[in-house]
């Protein structure tokens, strides 16, 4: 019989499992050695693109803000206009999706690197992607880029040395003097993983509530192997779980799929958190039923500063970089809708021009 002795009650010792308090590993710069070469070469190239090119939310975000900064087109001089209206990328290409690609790849791999190619009298004729995971980016030790190695990746053999004059380099976000700029996948790469594997599980928790449990009156392994082989073969589409039960006993019994709220709103959390991290509006990708009219105009205004920002970067990478002077056209204001919409919605009016233009002062 047994006996219930307090004096032996013990714990499970979870005082010693340490990774239940949440930490932060800490980073450093990756900075220039000030001894001799730096130089970086992003190793983790195919990972970043493979969350590009497999979470569709993921690339959705960055399509929709390569659009919003270099996709509505561009404005320059006369001369500067004759030029780019010639660039041909690849042979079947034009500047403005060439711009757009080259700001899609900053904000994956962190730099886009894009070939800046002249006729023998140095004027600009073509710009040419480049695929970031061939090219190395060396320093000098006072931090000012010397040169770009160009390289066959299979054969990991040198192929051409690249002049800074002759690569439009754009980085995401650098701090101090790192010599590389940050993916946009590091910042949000939990959430994603998170979210899918949710949907994941709640997908499994469906396929699994769909299978239908036999009990049958067999308690011999031998029996219960002919049993079920004998089902499976008359059921090809569908898993079959087969107990044994007691004599007499043959029934099915079916599973059901637990509540559906709390999967949901957990999902729903995520997504919405990953649209804050990667800093784009949802309402950006085309609006949705759950957004009323007033989150959505703010979700527009929060986004303005945001691709205004990536336009105006761009545009110095390329008058710096290149000697090319161009504007890229700015989507519509939400000024001018606001005070269009107001007489048709009588629950929002009285908005001041500066409440629907971000600013930076504050409004007294």
């Amino acid at each position: 019989m047994t006996e219930f002795n307090i004096g032996n009650a013990t714990t499970t010792g979870f005082d010693s499992l340490t990774d239940l308090d949440y930490t932060v590993d800490p980073k450093t710069l990756d900075s220039p050695t000030g001894i001799g070469e730096s130089s970086w070469q992003n190793k983790n190239f195919s990972e970043y693109m493979g969350y590009y090119t497999t979470i569709p939310e993921f690339k959705k975000a960055i399509d929709a803000l390569s659009t919003w900064t270099a996709g509505k087109g561009w404005t320059a001089n006369a001369n500067t206009t004759v030029i780019l209206e010639h660039i041909s990328g690849n042979g079947k290409q034009c500047f403005q999706t060439i711009m757009e690609a080259h700001q899609s790849m900053k904000k994956i791999n962190g730099d886009a690197y894009t070939q800046i190619i002249r006729s023998d009298k140095g004027t600009l004729i073509n710009f040419k992607l480049l695929n970031p995971s061939r090219l190395k980016t060396v320093y000098t030790k006072e931090g000012i880029i010397d040169r770009y190695d160009y390289y066959d990746v299979s054969r990991k053999k040198l192929i051409h040395k690249f002049k800074p004059e002759e690569i439009l380099h754009s980085m995401n976000e650098p701090i101090g003097d790192e010599i590389h700029g940050k993916s946009a996948v590091e910042a949000c790469k939990w959430i994603i993983l998170a979210r899918n594997e949710a949907m994941e599980d709640w997908k499994r928790i469906l396929h699994r509530s769909t299978i239908r449990v036999l009990v049958v009156p067999v308690d011999q392994p031998e029996e219960l192997k002919l049993v079920k082989t004998q089902y499976e073969t008359g059921i090809k589409n569908g898993d079959v779980l087969i107990l044994p039960g007691k004599p007499g006993e043959a029934m099915f019994q079916d599973l059901t799929a637990p509540p559906i709220q709390v999967f949901l709103e957990w999902i729903r959390y995520l997504e919405d958190f990953f649209y804050k991290a990667v800093g784009i509006p949802k309402i950006i990708l085309g609006g949705s039923s759950e957004y009323t009219e007033a989150s959505s105009k703010v979700g527009y205004i929060t986004f303005d500063p945001v691709y205004s920002q990536e336009q105006l970067e761009l545009e110095a990478d390329l008058w710096n970089q290149a000697g090319i002077r161009v504007k890229f056209n700015r989507p519509a204001e939400l000024g001018g809708l606001m005070t269009q919409s107001e007489e048709k919605n009588t629950g929002q009016t009285g908005f001041q021009p500066n409440e629907v233009q971000p600013t930076i002062g504050r409004n007294e």
